[in-house]
Formats: C-alpha cells, sequence, structure tokens
C-alpha cells in the first residue's frame, strides 16, 4: 500500500469512523426515502477512501455529511421514474460492460482474503458483532437482541473492529490488528505474578 493511500486509510480511521453513528442518526432523518442508509453510508466511505489525499479537507465532519448528502441525493435521482423512450435509447446504444482484466480480479481476491483474515483475528465478541453489522447488514438493535447487550456496544464494537481492519491495512500488517487484541487468561496470569 502507497504512503498516501496508507494516509488516507488511517485518516478516515481516525476523523471519519468516530462520526458514523451522527451521520446514521442524520441520514434516517434527513433522507427517509433516499434508500437504505446502509448503502448511503458504504458509498460514502468507498468515495473517502478513493480519494488521493485528504490535505484538503479542513473540517472532516463537514466533508462526510456532505460526501453523504450528495451519495443521498444521487440515489433519490436514480430512483426517479425513467420515460420508457429513454429505456430505449439506451438500450439502442448497445454499449458493452468495461470487466475488469485477470489481474485486477487476483489482486481484489488477495485482498478480500486479507480482509477475511484480519476480520478472523479480531477478538470473538467484535468479531460477531462486525460480521452481523458490516457483513450481513442487520441493524443494529437486532444484533443487540440477539447477543444480549446494548445499542452502545454493538455500535462501539462495530467501530472498533472497522477502526482495527483498516490500522492493519494502513500498515501493511497481516496477521492480528495490534489495536483490539486483549491480553489473555495466561498473559493476565503472567502480570500477576
Amino acid at each position: 500500500m502507497s504512503e498516501g493511500r496508507a494516509r488516507v486509510v488511517a485518516w478516515i480511521g481516525r476523523e471519519i469512523l468516530p462520526h458514523e453513528a451522527d451521520l446514521r442518526a442524520w441520514l434516517r432523518r434527513a433522507f427517509a426515502t433516499a434508500g437504505d442508509v446502509d448503502d448511503i453510508v458504504q458509498e460514502t466511505y468507498c468515495r473517502l477512501a478513493g480519494l488521493a489525499h485528504v490535505d484538503h479537507i479542513g473540517e472532516p465532519r463537514a466533508y462526510l455529511f456532505q460526501a453523504a448528502r450528495s451519495v443521498a441525493l444521487e440515489q433519490l435521482r436514480r430512483a426517479r421514474v425513467v420515460r420508457i423512450d429513454t429505456v430505449t435509447e439506451i438500450d439502442a446504444l448497445n454499449v458493452e460492460l468495461d470487466e475488469p482484466s485477470p489481474e485486477r480480479i487476483a489482486g481484489g481476491r488477495r485482498e478480500l482474503e486479507r480482509v477475511r483474515r484480519l476480520i478472523a483475528a479480531l477478538p470473538d465478541r467484535c468479531r460477531r458483532i462486525f460480521e452481523m453489522r458490516k457483513i450481513e447488514g442487520l441493524p443494529q438493535r437486532e444484533i443487540a437482541r440477539r447477543m444480549g447487550v446494548t445499542e452502545n456496544v454493538v455500535e462501539n464494537e462495530s467501530v472498533r473492529g472497522l477502526r482495527a481492519i483498516l490500522a492493519a491495512l494502513a500498515e501493511g500488517e497481516t496477521e492480528q490488528p495490534t489495536a483490539v487484541r486483549r491480553p489473555s487468561a495466561h498473559d493476565r496470569t503472567r502480570k500477576r505474578r
């Protein structure tokens, strides 16, 4: 991972992730009909992760909310009914899809496997919550109910897991993220001696 890319990923973890809960609450209030809040948040993260640099961003929270607003508005525009003659014109263009190269596919598979290993290395509760929230797309309330914890715990563990994974990706680590490693029973016993 390049140094500039690592800086962007670290910046997202440090400056953007702490605002996710506020962003979700705002999106639910402001854009209730704009599609799934999770989709808007995910697309916003993708756009931020695609930035070449973040030095020009003085107010990360405001930038995050503006980016999410743009994504939500685009979804609203796309959701409008399209005239039938427009669909016919699009079909007449007969544009072929731009498929990724074999190298790009292989690289994506390697990166996906790396992320899977990082997720598997998270502490058990953090990993289970992260998987239910970010992979299965379950709402915080449902996860809290299933696991017998508060929604706040679900939110904190989700953010904690995402931060650890982003940090590991930024540092180029492939082992367990150190940011979430908890002392084992063996470690605690050794400390007492």
